[in-house]
């Protein structure tokens, strides 16, 4: 292993999903905030009752409710759970089980229909985490979780650990980040000295995607185009991740304050700025790191050149001149477009070069949703996926994607006519 990485069961116990029925999610239709509880939840949540008393201690569940709707923009709320045999002091009728949600944004936003997962983390924290069915969203949470794709209007309940346990590889830290989770490093030491000369800068985003493939001399893209994509990935996130932590202390620490009170904008601004900075330097890494596999190949490429009416996609084969070149076939023109991470934006790449009918686009995303890939399809746009990511698709979406290594052949065969 090149890369030592941490397990789901260091983050969670256990995990439920169901899918909401009209009393589960309309508290208007029971009067109540709640979800009916079942047998596997209680395997999750424990057989005492955690409620609010009216006198004595607070015994609710921590909780963060999350809402990820694909397209919309995320939301997250902290707050509480209640969890309550509602027969509690009627001993001769089996167990009612109920878990009580607070209204808050997360709340008003499900429907019936949404599936709701409830994963409890090694300290007792509760996520509600709510998303429309059929999405990208559902698709890598059952992933992750390693949950069944079928899913009823009863809790079903998976515990974390043993055989169903996941190591936070790429795939897997792609998901958690979805939810606001990021590991703790494995080798925070060795990526500190690694990154100890930048100080509190961020060097240029070819400069750290040199400096995370040099430090994993082992990957060979030439013999392993997909394995050693991944790897580069996770490695420059890592480094990133650890020299951003570095700077935005600093930024924090030096605080947002003005004369008469706290510069709330400023935090707002800077806040989003991170954001956008990881999301930029993301595509942009993806890009050197997949120049890097093709050069290993001795692929020819044009790396973000014009095409027509000001369109540069990410990658030409064989290349601009080419492109151009009315004599030049067309059967021997190939396009890639390059998106760290997909959602709906994958519609760009579709008029990059209109004398390329088939157009390709790598994607690290898992677990795309199928109404989206079958969309891609008819439009003639394949979908390239590093070979580990398969597995995060249905098993109809994988006969379909093209990965790294496949890629470079359609290329080559190409560029050897």
């Amino acid at each position: 292993m090149t890369i030592r990485r941490g397990l789901l069961s260091d983050h969670f116990e256990g995990v439920a999903v169901k899918c909401l029925a009209l009393v589960d999610a309309n508290p208007e239709s029971s009067n109540q905030h709640e979800v009916t509880g079942s047998e596997p939840l209680v395997r999750i949540l424990g057989h005492d009752d955690r409620k609010f008393p009216k006198g004595g201690a607070d015994h609710r569940f921590p909780a963060t409710y999350i809402w990820l709707g694909g397209e919309q923009e995320a939301l997250s709320e902290e707050g509480w759970l209640s969890w309550y045999d509602s027969r509690r002091n009627r001993p001769k009728r089996s167990a009612e089980w109920r878990l009580y949600y607070q209204g808050n944004a997360v709340t008003q936003m499900m429907k019936p229909g949404d599936i709701l997962f409830l994963a409890r983390k090694l300290d007792g924290h509760l996520l509600f985490i709510v998303t429309p069915d059929g999405g990208t969203i559902r698709n890598q949470l059952l992933w992750l979780f390693g949950l069944d794709e079928q899913i009823g209007m009863k809790f079903e309940s998976q515990e974390i650990g043993g055989n169903n346990d996941a190591e936070l590889d790429f795939a897997a830290r792609y998901v958690l980040d979805e939810l606001g989770i990021e590991p703790e490093e494995r080798e925070a030491d060795k990526l500190d000295r690694l990154i100890e000369k930048f100080g509190l800068k961020f060097p240029t985003t070819v400069v750290f995607s040199g400096l995370a493939r040099s430090s994993l001399p082992e990957v060979n893209a030439q013999d392993a185009p997909d394995e050693a994509l991944l790897l580069w990935m996770e490695r420059e996130e890592q480094l990133f991740r650890r020299l951003e932590r570095r700077i935005v202390a600093e930024r924090i620490g030096g605080g947002f304050a003005l004369d008469d009170g706290a510069d709330v904008d400023g935090f707002l601004a800077f806040s989003l700025s991170v954001q956008n900075r990881r999301k930029a330097r993301a595509g942009a890494a993806l890009e050197n790191h997949l120049a890097a596999v093709f050069d290993a190949h001795r692929i020819r490429f044009a790396h973000g050149v014009e095409t027509e009416n000001r369109n540069r996609p990410d990658f030409l084969f064989p290349g601009q001149a080419e492109y151009r070149d009315a004599a030049f076939p067309t059967a021997r023109l190939t396009m890639l477009g390059s998106k760290s991470t997909l959602k709906d934006r994958w519609r760009q790449v579709l008029s990059e070069a209109t004398r390329i009918d088939q157009k390709h686009l790598l994607t690290l995303e898992p677990g795309i949703s199928e109404n989206q890939t079958d969309e891609m399809r008819t439009k003639l746009l394949q979908l390239v996926i590093p070979r580990k990511l398969h597995q995060t698709y249905r098993p109809n979406q994988q006969e379909w994607l093209m990965d790294v290594s496949g890629f470079i052949g359609l290329v080559a065969g190409r560029q050897g006519e």
